[in-house]
């Protein structure tokens, strides 16, 4: 009588170790997809505005540059940094070179967090601010003005700035933005991006500390680079955490989900 019992522990057994072999199977996939292909961040701060809003989450491409040191780095987070493990590497690992326009996820080299800005110099350009325009190479960037609208940045200060569509030599154009012409950062030195760095700066230009920073962020290495960001899968106001779901309704930014961060159409108020 004892049999058909053992034979429903065996079963009930075989059932949990299957169960667990799953679980480990999809713990293995998804970290070998965020390790090698692709990771999710989401933006705390306003530098990338309207671009990258705060609040927003988005996938960034990480094979598509090679691999550096700070490739499989899982972050840090508050002052906990047992998981920012760097390859002792210093160059590249495969893939190719950023293109002006992209919009990179790096580590700038006095810093121990992650930063996401524009790819705006490539190695070599002079880069340099005048009253607010930027010149590549002693050329002007082109600017178009869109309109203007309220930015709120991480502190919840709200300024009114004017919205610019932005083409780079090369043809590919962006959203920038401004408070004004003569900020602190609008008239700068004339940079040198040196061999092997790149020169980035926040799309909300009076908002961002950039490599326009030299003791902070300045030029970045190319081993530093991460990824590059790609597409927006999630968004929600004020950075409310996405699990207080009975958030969503009044917060969620049905619009900004799913799109291209290289195919967006600026916001305008007035």
């Amino acid at each position: 009588m004892s049999q058909p019992i053992n034979k429903a522990k065996t079963s009930a057994s075989n059932e949990w170790w299957d169960t667990i072999v799953v679980v480990v199977e999809a713990l293995l996939i998804a970290i070998v997809l965020r390790s090698f292909l692709y990771q999710p961040f989401s933006i705390p701060t306003g530098s990338m505005q309207q671009t990258l809003m705060i609040g927003d989450y988005f996938v960034a491409n990480k094979w598509v540059w090679g691999y550096g040191k700070h490739s499989f780095s899982l972050g840090r987070y508050g002052n906990f940094t047992a998981l920012d493990f760097e390859l002792p590497i210093s160059g590249r690992i495969l893939g190719r070179e950023p293109n002006r326009g992209d919009v990179a996820v790096f580590r700038p080299v006095p810093q121990d967090v992650e930063y996401i800005k524009r790819v705006v110099g490539l190695p070599g350009d002079r880069i340099q601010m005048k009253a607010g325009r930027l010149y590549i190479n002693d050329v002007m960037v082109e600017r178009q003005e869109v309109g203007k609208t309220i930015d709120t940045d991480s502190t919840g200060d709200d300024r009114e700035v004017t919205v610019y569509t932005e083409t780079f030599p090369e043809g590919t154009t962006h959203t920038i933005q401004e408070i004004s012409d003569d900020a602190q950062l609008d008239n700068t030195q004339e940079y040198v991006v040196p061999a092997g760095h790149y020169f980035m700066m926040g799309d909300n230009r009076d908002r961002s500390a950039d490599s326009r920073v030299l003791q902070s962020v300045g030029y970045v290495p190319a081993t530093n680079l991460i990824a590059k960001a790609e597409a927006r899968f999630f968004s929600i106001n004020d950075n409310i955490p996405p699990w207080q779901i009975w958030q969503w309704p009044a917060n969620v930014r049905w619009d900004r989900m799913f799109q291209s961060i290289y195919n967006y159409t600026p916001k305008i108020t007035q």
